[in-house]
């Protein structure tokens, strides 16, 4: 009888479901300072000129108007550095990911000479500061005769993305296990064909999130841009500094432009969200 006797399901006692609306408090605590700085650059942004240097701001939106927008794309040519950054961002994440997904391959598949001198001096670049390194890229930039040219901007940016995309796009080949591509070429295929059919697909989703945080790191880097290119071809980021006047900081249409350069990366987040989360878990286990 006691051997047919099933346990009665257990309910959560009082102690688990307080800890769970802790932890619950705790995750809304920081998604709201998170999310603060959001809000306030929404806020300044639609709200009147004149409440946005109000010395007593009010949380909560007072007027909603359009004119900091206006203000934001008469001040300065828009357009111009938006289209500039993108073609830098976009270039960037192309290059950067057939080669960094070449050398990834070959890092990872393959036993080579110096194999493990190549993977540390990976880590080794990444602990470099970046500001470490202007004048030696000005130096280097202005012999090749590339300082004030987008393509001397690409190249710089390369130099701290690629090892970030090299590092990553290996973590997620070590976890595809060999076999499978051991068994597409017992099938027939070529060893290229065997990683274009077999493994490639289940690369696409660490690729995707690898090229949303390289089009990031390219769309928001401002000191560089500021110090190796003119006026005439800055980029978006750099655009944003001519809200700062003589007459001081005009905000509402800082906050506006703002606002305007945040559209690409939240458009490209719509696109690739499944992608985005499937590439970000998809190291977690290997096999």
């Amino acid at each position: 009888m006691s051997a047919l006797t099933t346990d009665a399901p257990r309910r959560p006692t009082g102690g688990r479901k307080k800890s769970k609306l802790g932890w619950n408090l705790v995750g809304l605590l920081v998604f709201l300072v998170v999310g603060f700085p959001l809000y306030w650059m929404l806020d300044t942004a639609f709200k009147p000129a004149k409440d946005a240097i109000d010395p007593d701001p009010s949380l909560l939106p007072t007027g909603i108007t359009l004119d900091n927008f206006r203000r934001a794309l008469d001040i300065a040519d828009f357009w111009g550095p938006v289209g500039r950054s993108l073609i830098v961002s976009l270039s960037v994440v192309v290059i950067g990911i057939v080669v960094g997904l070449l050398a990834a391959l070959a890092i990872s598949r393959f036993a080579f000479r110096g194999r493990k001198i190549v993977i540390v001096g990976i880590l080794a670049v990444q602990m470099v500061p970046l500001v470490s390194m202007i004048i030696p890229v000005f130096l280097l930039l202005n012999d090749l005769d590339q300082y004030d040219k987008l393509s001397g901007l690409i190249i710089t940016y390369l130099t701290f993305i690629l090892p970030f995309t090299v590092w990553t796009l290996r973590g997620f080949i070590v976890n595809i296990p060999k076999e499978l591509e051991e068994a597409a070429m017992v099938d027939g295929c070529s060893r290229t064909g065997a990683f274009i059919r077999v493994v490639f697909p289940l690369l696409a989703p660490g690729m995707v999130a690898t090229s949303v945080y390289g089009f990031i790191q390219a769309w928001n880097e401002y000191l560089y841009a500021l110090m190796l290119l003119s006026q005439e071809h800055q980029t978006a980021t750099v655009w944003l500094g001519n809200f700062t006047t003589k007459h001081g900081t005009e905000y509402a249409p800082m906050m506006a432009g703002a606002t305007m350069m945040a559209v690409p990366i939240v458009v490209l987040f719509l696109l690739v969200q499944r992608k985005m989360a499937a590439g970000l878990t998809a190291g977690a286990v290997k096999g």
